[in-house]
């Protein structure tokens, strides 16, 4: 009897031992997840919580790190934003102030009758030209303000490309032949269903479209796809003056401008938009260029995002 007392005593004693030392633990853990909580209230958003498997608290441990982790992508994303912001401020500040006051100069040399006649018909389509190219670096600089902050919404959808490509090339044909380019365009006529955003995609086309026949002095654009299980390929060059060695690093950077002969009706956005557009479909954009041959844009989108 005094045995089976004993033993009885003897589980108890280890049971209670054991829930003491469980206990230690737990009041512990809480005293860790109470500093870590008050380090996270004051600011510190990489503050973590050690879990161990065989917490009682680990659940909660989690928890609290996963906030901590939500809470400091918010805060990244919320300094990009503020951040894209400042530099939209910036660029309407000094890169529209000046074309807008060209603008004015010359509405106003026809307001008040300072030209007539045919130089009046010259200034009013020269101010429209210059109108028109304000709003383009307007939408253009928003637009890049929106990837900036991560607040471009993309809709990925299964597409073939190749017809897609082919339809954004057919609205550019009479664009081309109405400013004397000719045009050789080599895009598979069999089926490549890819996922990609049509919007985006047709954006990047037109944006190295536009460029060649704005900046390139050349005469002929081409366009070919190829494919392979992997990835598609996207090449787009010209003939013109090309660009030079110096700028080439430097041309898918925001706002940068080559020499005047290049970029005199450019604005720095469009290349940088381009780029940003790519990296949103995970592909990669490259440019090659010779003086006096032309430059060549490569692109390389994956299959499957």
């Amino acid at each position: 009897m005094n045995f089976y007392l004993l033993l009885a005593l003897s589980v108890a004693l280890l049971v209670i031992g054991y829930l003491l030392a469980k206990l230690h633990r737990v009041r512990a853990q809480l005293s860790l997840i109470k500093d870590a909580l008050t380090d996270i209230k004051a600011g510190n958003l990489n503050r973590r919580v050690l879990v161990r498997e065989s917490d009682m608290t680990k659940q909660i441990c989690y928890d609290i790190n996963e906030i901590a982790m939500s809470s400091q992508s918010r805060l990244i994303q919320q300094k990009q934003s503020e951040q894209a912001y400042k530099r939209l401020i910036t660029s309407l500040s000094h890169d529209v102030k000046t074309p807008l006051a060209s603008l004015v100069g010359y509405l106003e040399a026809v307001e008040s009758k300072m030209v007539t006649g045919a130089e009046q018909e010259k200034y009013i389509q020269v101010a429209t030209e210059k109108a028109h190219h304000l709003k383009n670096f307007v939408t253009a600089l928003f637009e890049g303000v929106k990837l900036d902050a991560g607040e471009q919404i993309f809709h990925f959808e299964l597409c073939d490309l190749n017809e897609l490509s082919r339809d954004i090339v057919a609205d550019w044909v009479p664009l081309l032949e109405d400013s004397n380019f000719t045009y050789e365009v080599d895009i598979p006529e069999t089926e490549y269903m890819t996922r990609v955003d049509p919007t985006a995609y047709t954006r990047i086309l037109n944006n190295l479209l536009q460029n060649i026949l704005t900046h390139s002095g050349g005469s002929r654009v081409f366009l070919t796809v190829t494919e392979t299980q992997q990835q598609a390929k996207i090449v787009v060059s010209d003939n013109g003056k090309g660009i030079a060695a110096s700028d080439l690093p430097h041309i898918f950077e925001r706002m940068y401008q080559c020499d005047h002969s290049r970029s005199s009706r450019g604005n720095g956005l469009g290349l940088s938009i381009v780029k940003e557009l790519v990296s949103a479909h995970k592909g990669t954009i490259t440019a090659t260029s010779v003086p006096g041959d032309g430059t060549t844009f490569i692109i390389t989108l994956p299959k499957t995002l």
